[in-house]
């Protein structure tokens, strides 16, 4: 059976197959069972006070009826629900941390569209679960332990200062700095940033123009945010604004438009805040995490910078471990999920936004000026599906494959074959100087991933 959880909580179409309220109040009731029994929870039970979790959604209209179940399935499993409504998932993990919460509860589906959801967890701290914790909640669905009555049961409060909390944070993270000169464009996606953000930049001094802010339910993602960057193109270019920056529908991501009209990605706002970072003695052990599809143009930008580059697998989760687990300050992925370890616990495009923002003050350059630390060198992917992927790494004759294209790169390109987690197909990816020799060779390694692992 495939496992319930994803690389980023259960997701899938609301009441379709899995995300049922049911399902909801029943996974609810299992995170209970398994996320309750560490010191603190026990500790909060010693007091006489029942275990306490934050729960927020994304605006999507079937958010609505999932968190009320999730909301009904943790009280009636002793757990005090403080709902924060909708906020960004960010949000969240700092609530969780700042009020020390027990665990916390989202939500959503990210960038999908309007009809899919997902429900995903934050332990104590606001850190994400490993596989294990998740493993441990999909296995209590079969028979939760928490089962209160009386005066034991859980109760449900609005947590009516979360916004609040989380905008002073923020804005705290800018120590003392204003954006006081800079117009720029925020692009919500009609998302769980249309009501922040906006706030966010306007306290901290920036002009602000808004679009994707009208959330009904129905429209998150729709042709707009991280996934659709046109809109926000043409309204930075039609403005003259300094540049612009596009949430997805949870605002754990952040992409920008220079007041050229480039786009700067997550490996372009990655490399201008490290050597910033750098540059202000705050990169710890001069070392950036990013995940082994970041682009060769990182990994050569930050040699150039004296900066070390720890890669990790695809995924912000494997992100988190290597900031935690080596004590680093900064990483990310090429999407926008962008992670300061000192001043939060997962990916934060509000954040990054807002860092990025504080650069342009600092240094007195543009945004196209900073994002010339970073050659982006052309990128193709291509997937080859109906393999066998348990030959990939065993294969001589891929293997020589990969051999071959590497030699005829050498130090202006990069290959990269990677297995989905999710379908038995192989992802080819070749990075090169120009985009047609790149096109090239990734076809030709796509062929022979082709012939030699077909099921």
């Amino acid at each position: 059976m495939a496992r319930l959880f994803g690389t980023d909580g259960v997701r899938g179409l609301a009441n379709g197959e899995i995300i049922t309220g049911d399902f909801a109040l029943g996974l609810a009731q299992a995170a209970a069972t398994v996320l309750t029994k560490g010191r603190h929870a026990e500790r909060r039970r010693a007091e006489g006070r029942r275990p306490r979790a934050v729960l927020a959604r994304d605006p999507r209209i079937s958010g609505e009826f999932i968190s009320a179940a999730v909301a009904a399935g943790l009280a009636s499993s002793g757990i005090d629900v403080l709902d924060a409504g909708v906020i960004p998932t960010p949000a969240v993990a700092f609530l969780v941390h700042d009020i020390q919460a027990d665990f916390g509860v989202v939500v959503s589906a990210s960038h999908n569209p309007a009809p899919d959801n997902g429900i995903k967890f934050f332990a104590y701290g606001g850190t994400k679960l490993p596989d294990e914790v998740e493993d441990r909640i999909e296995a209590a669905l079969a028979a939760p332990e928490l089962l209160p009555t009386g005066a034991d049961v859980g109760r449900i409060r609005r947590f009516a200062d979360a916004e609040d909390r989380y905008l002073v944070h923020l804005l705290g993270t800018l120590e003392g700095l204003r954006l006081d000169g800079l117009h720029v464009v925020i692009d919500c996606a009609n998302g769980a940033a249309a009501g922040i953000s906006p706030q966010l930049f306007t306290d901290a001094g920036a002009t602000v123009t808004v679009i994707g802010n009208d959330p009904d339910g129905l429209n998150i993602n729709d042709g707009v945010g991280s996934t659709h960057l046109e809109p926000l193109r043409a309204k930075v270019l039609e403005l003259g604004a300094d540049f612009g920056i596009a949430h997805d529908g949870d605002a754990d991501r952040c992409l920008a438009i220079d007041h050229t009209g480039e786009v700067i990605d997550g490996d372009r706002i990655m490399a201008i805040l490290a050597i910033s970072m750098r540059d202000r003695g705050m990169l710890t052990d001069d070392t950036l995490v990013a995940t082994v599809m970041s682009n060769l143009g990182l990994r050569l930008a930050m040699a150039q910078h004296g900066i070390r580059l720890l890669e990790t697998a695809v995924g912000d989760r494997y992100v988190l471990e290597a900031l935690a687990e080596h004590g680093l300050a900064l990483g990310g992925e090429q999407s926008g999920h962008i992670v300061f370890r000192r001043y939060s616990t997962t990916g934060d495009g509000l954040l990054t936004g807002l860092q990025l923002a504080a650069e342009v003050v600092r240094s007195g350059r543009t945004l196209a000026d900073l994002a010339t630390a970073m050659t982006v060198y052309p990128q193709v992917l291509v997937n080859v599906p109906d393999v066998d992927l348990a030959r990939l790494d065993s294969d001589a004759e891929v293997a020589d494959a990969v051999r071959r294209v590497e030699q005829r790169l050498g130090d202006t390109g990069r290959v990269l074959l990677r297995p989905s987690g999710t379908e038995p197909l192989v992802r080819v990816m070749v990075e090169a100087a120009d985009v047609a020799a790149a096109q090239s060779l990734a076809a030709e390694l796509a062929e022979v991933v082709r012939a030699r692992l077909a099921l």
